[in-house]
């Protein structure tokens, strides 16, 4: 496979996991907030997403994908708030381990790749539009 068409399936890739990153971030934003049902129940635990290397059989091109969707393992935070209908007998509610200083700093990284790899393709497109106008010139 040629390097441009090479290019625009790793930028490609790249766009379908920045989207997938950029939905995990927003569930978890979405879900700040969201305490268990009942007393002492667990809340909303924060989503995570593991990127991994994937070898395009066709093209041979090192692609990235989703390797693993999972969850954040930390600890919860307990928040006083005896009118909840999840705090405990001592007044205590579990909250999700969700920091938004960090939500907002991956949903930040994650759009600007997704743009960067928009860029990629937008130059690519570019280059072959470029080429085929050379080889049309030199008949």
């Amino acid at each position: 496979m040629d390097p441009l068409s090479a290019s625009l399936k790793i930028a490609g890739s790249g766009m379908e996991v920045q989207a997938t990153r950029l939905r995990v971030v927003s569930e978890n934003i979405a879900n700040a907030r969201t305490t268990g049902d009942t007393p002492g129940a667990d809340p909303y635990r924060r989503k995570t997403i593991t990127f991994g290397a994937e070898l395009d059989k066709v093209s041979g091109a090192d692609l990235v994908g989703v390797k693993k969707l999972g969850t954040d393992q930390s600890k919860f935070v307990e928040e006083y708030d005896p009118g909840n209908p999840a705090a405990d007998d001592r007044g205590m509610v579990k909250m999700p381990n969700v920091n938004m200083l960090i939500e907002m700093a991956d949903l930040r990284e994650a759009n600007r790749s997704y743009e960067a790899n928009i860029q990629t393709i937008k130059q690519t497109r570019e280059l072959i539009a470029a080429t085929i106008d050379l080889l049309k010139a030199s008949q």
